[in-house]
């Protein structure tokens, strides 16, 4: 057994870690260069002429952008599926499920591809050096029946042997993809050769003019050839058995993209530099009129007699090395979402013995092979690099969402020029997705019948299996009775804030003709059943005893309840939804150690998700608050801040006062319309208590309100809803007020509706 072979804790096989760097960057290498440099370099110069080399550069940059986001991504989820597993795990929902559905279908859409070109390149191989062959052949079977004859053996046999082992399929890939580059370092070297002997001015003339269709010509050309930049995320694919990922996943993705844009830009300059048509026409032109098979005219030019011979040889090499990495990335995506119960639970399993996803394999093999024999592959097939394109921009934007979602991940590798980088992924796939409409609607139209196929199975079907494996809530007592709903709620967990809490909450419940609820959660260990965690719930009664203890105290009628949950966010939610809340108070420490949160783990799933208007108070005194500050911005959570602020000021006995910052050194001017402002922003908020107003200098805003909450009591915030970008670059207002200021504070986020809900359900 291989020594890097492991198993799960409950004796479930796992991958063998097989795969070393070079093997990583073999199956990228092999992946991205395919037959499609051999049909679509004539294809792009006859659409933008010399300019064609720019669309290939251009289309490397804009692969380079998503790269660093695979890069990143691989090395902290070294996963099976790939970019399906990154886009799962930032939206866990529809959205999640969609991203690997429709992975799964472009990447066996490719292998059909892959298998039917082989079949075309065997056949011309045959055709050419021994027709007598190939006509007994078709004679026999058939020209199209040939065809699909050498598709169904090549297809069955690389099947085989991705079933077999990673390893054995790694050095067949290593094979193919050393001797694909080597013919084609051939057909370049012959080139250059050629461009070396001709008159200096044959070069400036195949380049003049650059631009003959236009910066059009270059973005057509750019959106018909991006397929071909496509195969470096199949190594993100097989994470799960490529030796130290963290490290090696990195290094593979730049370095096969590096060798694949060198490699396409060599020839596509040899192709146009070398090639001097009898004709006089423009060496562009002579490869846009051949299209599929202008390199192979190219080879006729400057190549001996066997160039021919030679390039029709590395096309098969190419469709094979390409087939080989596909099939074995289509299967980890199918394991992956076995495995997440999305797909059959058989799907996700390994053989015990080859340590291969031998379900998965077949199951992919059989769909690919169906397709190549009964589909329109064209009509499919134009559709894959459209997926690509989509699922390239949900990889960029799940690095954003879980640099907020997931920052505790052990990130080896960082994209440079965060967030610069991953917004430029976004857009320019979109923008490449939306143009491609433009010459193939076809695309679009597949593309969304296959995800509306896939959702009603997520709805169905998949959504159902994979809550089975999801962390679970146990409610430990009786359903509610109808007294005990409309009702605000505290979540309780510190023993030390139960009393300034429930003073609060009291007060926020009365002005609403609410009941109150107090509630705490048993977390317990996702390894262990739920029903398990009834063993600890006397962890948590004696803080509920606590609570009614406190109430009697306060003349406080309360309910109280445990909940039993693996995760304390899914238990405060599941609190709130049982008890039909209308307002939820919780304590919160005030600030959260890692740098990408926002509020903390817990907190941020409950703000993310909870299903009523929100409290959060940072404890700094036990004592009811007597001067408040309230730093105004408007909208709609300051408006309930505001509310909170109209019953708590006069049950406390505490005086208000309303601040606004403004840049050190302002003039007269410039404070008088920031006082004018802040009175416009109190009128609107319809406070119903008197209110001092004071405006702030400082070149920070929540470094000039925490500086001045050093002679208050209490900070009343409502959580902000900054611009996108201004979050991600210099985080939220309150959680800095929070960790600075030497007051309590309390941030309030008011329910943003069941839209939005239905939202957050579907994108996780």
């Amino acid at each position: 057994m291989n020594p890097e072979a492991v198993r799960s804790s409950v004796g479930e096989p796992t991958f063998a870690r097989n795969l070393g760097l070079f093997d990583a960057t073999m199956i990228g290498v092999g992946a991205m260069i395919g037959a499609g440099i051999f049909v679509l370099t004539g294809i792009a110069a006859g659409e933008s002429g010399p300019a064609s080399i720019l669309a290939f550069a251009l289309n490397g940059l804009v692969t380079l952008l998503t790269a660093f986001a695979y890069a990143e991504l691989a090395a902290a989820i070294p996963e099976a599926g790939g970019g399906y597993a990154f886009v799962r795990r930032a939206f866990p929902g529809a959205v999640g499920f969609t991203a690997g559905w429709m992975l799964w279908f472009a990447y066996t859409v490719a292998c059909s591809l892959y298998a039917l070109g082989f079949a075309g390149y065997f056949w011309e191989f045959f055709l050419k050096y021994i027709p007598g062959f190939a006509d007994a052949s078709f004679a026999l079977m058939g020209e199209h029946a040939a065809g699909l004859f050498v598709t169904l053996v090549i297809g069955g046999f690389f099947i085989r042997l991705n079933v077999r082992g990673a390893e054995v399929t790694g050095m067949a890939e290593n094979v193919l993809t050393v001797t694909k580059l080597l013919i084609l370092s051939v057909f370049i070297a012959y080139g250059l050769g050629a461009v070396f002997d001709a008159p200096p001015q044959q070069v400036t003339n195949s380049f003049n003019p650059f631009f003959p269709e236009g910066m059009g010509g270059v973005i057509v050309a750019m959106g018909l050839t991006f397929i071909a930049f496509e195969g470096y995320d199949l190594i993100a694919t097989v994470a799960e058995e490529i030796k130290e990922p963290e490290k090696n996943i990195p290094r593979a993705t730049f370095i096969s993209l590096g060798i694949t844009v060198v490699m396409y830009l060599l020839i596509l300059f040899v192709a146009l530099t070398a090639v001097t048509p009898e004709s006089g026409e423009p060496s562009w032109r002579f490869l846009g009129d051949y299209g599929e098979t202008a390199i192979v005219r190219a080879a006729e030019g400057f190549m001996p007699a066997f160039g021919v011979g030679v390039i029709v040889f590395g096309g098969l090499l190419s469709t094979m090395s390409a087939l080989n990495a596909t099939i074995l990335a289509s299967s980890r995506v199918a394991f992956s979402m076995g495995r997440d119960r999305w797909l059959p639970k058989a799907v996700g399993t390994i053989h015990p013995v080859r340590r291969t996803p031998h379900i998965a394999i077949l199951l992919s093999g059989a769909v690919l092979l169906l397709m190549a024999l009964t589909l329109p592959i064209e009509a499919v097939g134009s559709a894959a690099s459209l997926i690509f394109l989509l699922t390239f921009a949900m990889v960029n934007l799940s690095v954003i969402v879980l640099r907020r979602k997931a920052p505790d991940l052990p990130r080896r590798y960082k994209v440079p020029l965060y967030p610069v980088v991953p917004l430029l992924g976004i857009v320019l796939n979109v923008f490449l997705a939306v143009y491609q409409f433009n010459f193939q609607p076809l695309a679009w139209y597949v593309t969304i019948g296959w995800v509306l196929i896939g959702l009603v199975l997520y709805y169905a079907y998949s959504e159902k299996q994979a809550a089975m494996d999801k962390p679970q809530v146990l409610e430990t007592s009786l359903p509610p009775v109808a007294a005990v709903q409309d009702t605000v709620v505290v979540p309780l967990h510190n023993p030390d804030h139960i009393g300034i809490l429930l003073d609060y909450a009291e007060v926020i419940a009365d002005a609403r003709e609410k009941a109150l609820v107090g509630f705490s959660v048993v977390e317990v260990p996702r390894q262990l059943p739920i029903h398990q965690g009834l063993r600890f719930t006397h962890h948590r009664e004696g803080l509920l005893r606590a609570a009614r203890q406190e109430a009697r105290d306060r003349n406080i009628e309360i309910e109280t309840d445990l909940m039993v949950a693996h995760q304390a966010s899914d238990g405060i939610l599941s609190g709130a939804s049982r008890y039909g809340a209308d307002f939820m108070v919780m304590g919160w420490k005030g600030y959260t150690d890692t740098r990408d949160r926002i509020f903390g783990e817990v907190a941020d799933q409950v703000i993310r998700n909870s299903p009523c208007d929100l409290a959060m108070l940072k404890v700094e005194n036990h004592e009811r608050p007597k001067r408040c500050l309230f730093p105004t911005t408007g909208g709609p959570h300051n408006r309930l801040a505001a509310e909170v602020l109209n019953v708590l000021a006069p049950a406390f006995g505490m005086s208000v006062t309303a601040c606004y910052v403004v840049k050190p050194n302002a003039s007269k001017a410039q404070l008088a319309r920031a006082d004018k402002r802040l009175g416009k922003t109190l009128d609107r908020l319809e406070l119903d208590l008197p209110v001092n107003r004071k405006v702030i200098e400082s070149p920070s805003i929540p470094g000039g309100i925490a500086k001045e909450s050093v002679e208050y009591d209490l900070v009343v915030l409502g959580s902000t809803r900054d611009r996108f970008i201004r979050q991600l670059m210099f985080g939220e207002i309150p959680t800095k007020v929070a960790r600075y200021s030497p007051a309590s504070v309390l941030v309030v986020r008011r329910y943003e509706g069941r839209m939005r809900s239905l939202l957050k359900r579907a994108f996780g």
